[in-house]
């Protein structure tokens, strides 16, 4: 979704954060604060704590207590982009302020609680003529985009199923929004981790066709779903399997995908996110993303196989992405079209495992 530029006499954009939790100082600030073209500016977060962390992570940021205030800057030209990260239930109504304001907006997953309200905010950003786009960074995994380039290149031949995981052990659930039974909250891993797993798959492969689901509560205590498993039929022939768990003691491949000529299967997780929550911070001529050999996935048949060298994870990609969308009008790095995509599966998917029935999908291309 392309958008008119800002003037090109604001570079730096001045960019505005809503949220100082995990996604917003592990993951938006550092990836903010280096890319060049924008410019960390002020970030929402009343947290005295958050704050003093702020002010040592990124001392030249200004720290604001409501999300209002940073509205209203934006509102009167002072801040060029608004990025949203705080809980699920606050992303829809921040983001439409801001789109209504007319200001440029990039919204952490899931865009929405409906594929409705993501669809209603796409129609708004179209009508504005202003950037929307969702921070869908697992686009930028190594082993994804590894899986990528080999599906692209026919290495794998014809490709007839993908499999996908996020899991992991957390047997007892942690405190927080994320755990919350309110519906408003968005909570429970099926949003959260499955948001990604379903992204891939589409970006993989197109369309999906059908979704069958088996989604549960498992761990004592819990009051959301915490394990997940989806499959889906893309309208390309593909069969996507996908699982998400926080009960996951022993985890499988994190991805295998098989054609008819050879399979790729990748254990392990992506090292961005232990990287940047350890407070590692990507830096020109310096590498990010990579991974040893002995982390690399393998490529061929039973009979013959080799390593495949994993492909840098490249977060950093996305919002020089939307560096370039607010310079030059061009598409975002994720069209916000995709999130409906996604969100249209996930409800699908909800609806599968409480009838016990495999829904039939239409339109899923956004």
């Amino acid at each position: 979704m392309s958008s008119t530029p800002p003037s090109p006499a604001r570079t730096p954009f001045r960019v505005g954060l809503v949220g100082y939790g995990l996604a917003g100082s592990a993951f938006h600030a550092p990836l903010i604060a280096t890319t060049p073209g924008l410019r960390l500016d002020a970030v929402v977060t009343a947290n005295p704590d958050r704050r003093t962390q702020l002010s040592e992570q990124h001392p030249d940021a200004r720290p604001l207590d409501t999300p209002e205030q940073l509205l209203d800057e934006a509102a009167a030209g002072r801040i060029d982009l608004v990025v949203i990260a705080s809980p699920n239930r606050t992303h829809v109504p921040l983001a439409r302020a801001a789109l209504t304001a007319g200001v440029p907006t990039v919204v952490d997953k899931p865009l929405a609680a409906t594929a409705a309200e993501a669809a209603g905010l796409c129609a708004l950003a179209e009508q504005r003529g202003v950037l929307l786009s969702v921070f869908q960074n697992r686009r930028w995994d190594g082993d994804f985009l590894t899986a990528r380039q080999l599906v692209d290149s026919g290495a794998l031949g014809r490709v007839h199923r993908f499999e996908s995981r996020f899991e992991r052990f957390r047997p007892k659930p942690k405190p927080g929004w994320r755990e919350l039974a309110d519906p408003a909250e968005v909570g429970g891993t099926l949003y959260d981790l499955g948001s990604h797993l379903v992204d891939q798959a589409l970006t993989l492969f197109g369309p999906v066709d059908t979704v069958y689901a088996e989604i549960e509560t498992l761990r004592d205590g819990a009051v959301v779903d915490d394990d997940a498993f989806l499959a889906l039929s893309h309208a390309s022939g593909v069969r996507s399997h996908l699982w998400t768990s926080a009960l996951s003691p022993l985890g499988g491949p994190r991805l295998r995908v098989l054609g008819d000529a050879a399979g790729y299967v990748k254990y392990g997780m992506d090292p961005q996110e232990n990287e940047l929550r350890a407070g590692h911070h990507p830096a020109p001529g310096t590498p990010w993303g990579t991974e040893s050999p002995a982390a690399y996935g393998v490529l061929g048949t039973d009979d013959s196989s080799v390593p495949a060298p994993t492909a840098p994870g490249d977060y950093p990609a996305y919002y020089a992405g939307i560096a370039a969308s607010l310079t030059d009008g061009t598409p975002p790095p994720v069209d916000p079209r995709d999130a409906v995509a996604t969100l249209t599966v996930l409800e699908a998917a909800r609806t599968s495992s409480a009838t016990g029935t495999t829904v039939r999908l239409e339109g899923t291309d956004g």
